[in-house]
């Protein structure tokens, strides 16, 4: 019997072989005086400000950052903030957790004077609509392909690096771990819980029953010079005018790789991307231009 399908021998007795998805009577009558409910969305962080003139852009990054308006230290958090500075949105930042969001997952964006938060999905559209500077559109087929080596090869050597390198386990702990709680237990099972969640992930996009470091790194290698080279000579990817989109996704990985405040221990992704100069060329007019 389906989930939504209403019984329909309510008043009879139950029967001894119903199986054993059925339901004990105590239980029963326990569901029928407390019935379950459905909680409504989760509330917005308790730091929101009441009274919004700027558009409000959540995302993982520390107090002090958040007040200097530095990068966020999260790749896909980064991407939105560096792309909505390109737009010229008007936005301040605020540090968050997945667990706080409203849509389950950082970043999100509470427009000024508005209740409803604007998913990451939603934030080209709405920097189209409320930006200063408009973007340069790029042929789908051409990103989507491109797209790709940042989606699978960098992301899966980017998590192997930062979540599951052991030489790179005190630069995790600063930045997901430390912050949440002081507890050594907590963190002790933040830790484990991180480690296997990027574990998986990987596995899932690999297709394969292991990790491997070496095939990880060498894939990353391969997809930045397939980056180097669709830059060229460019200032901006695919030839624009001025950087879009694609150009702050690109961003997103190269600059937290060269970032010094950011103390690698295993710096394999690192020196990757210095093999190629105009992506870290390309890294440096970013941060001259957005910061």
């Amino acid at each position: 019997m389906s989930p939504d399908t209403p019984n329909a021998t309510t008043n009879q007795k139950p029967s001894r072989t119903s199986g054993w998805l059925a339901i004990p009577a105590p239980l029963a009558r326990l569901f029928k005086r407390f019935p379950l409910l459905t909680y409504p969305p989760n509330e917005l962080p308790a730091r929101s400000p009441s009274a919004r003139d700027v558009a409000t852009l959540y995302v993982f990054i520390s107090d002090r950052d958040a007040l200097n308006g530095l990068p966020s230290f999260n790749p896909n958090c980064l991407k939105w903030q560096t792309f909505l500075k390109m737009a010229g949105v008007d936005f301040r930042i605020i540090p968050s957790t997945n667990h706080a969001s409203p849509t389950g997952a950082l970043p999100f964006l509470l427009p000024p004077s508005s209740p409803k938060p604007i998913p990451s999905s939603q934030l080209e559209q709405y920097a189209a609509e409320n930006g200063t500077a408009k973007t340069p559109d790029v042929p789908t087929p051409k990103l989507e392909a491109y797209e790709a080596l940042l989606d699978d090869r960098i992301r899966n050597a980017w998590l192997y690096a930062l979540y599951l390198s052991r030489a790179n386990t005190a630069l995790l702990s600063r930045l997901y771990i430390t912050p949440i709680s002081t507890s050594p237990i907590v963190r002790t099972t933040t830790l484990y819980h991180l480690r296997s969640a990027a574990e998986a992930d990987i596995l899932r996009s690999l297709g394969s029953p292991v990790v491997s470091a070496r095939a990880l790194y060498e894939g990353a290698r391969d997809a930045f010079e397939a980056l180097s080279a669709i830059l060229g000579d460019d200032d901006w990817f695919f030839g624009t005018m001025q950087p879009g989109l694609f150009d702050a996704k690109v961003f997103s990985y190269t600059h937290l790789l060269l970032d010094e405040r950011l103390v690698w221990e295993d710096w394999t992704l690192t020196e990757i991307v210095m093999e190629f100069p105009n992506l870290v060329a390309h890294r440096d007019r970013i941060l001259e231009s957005c910061w």
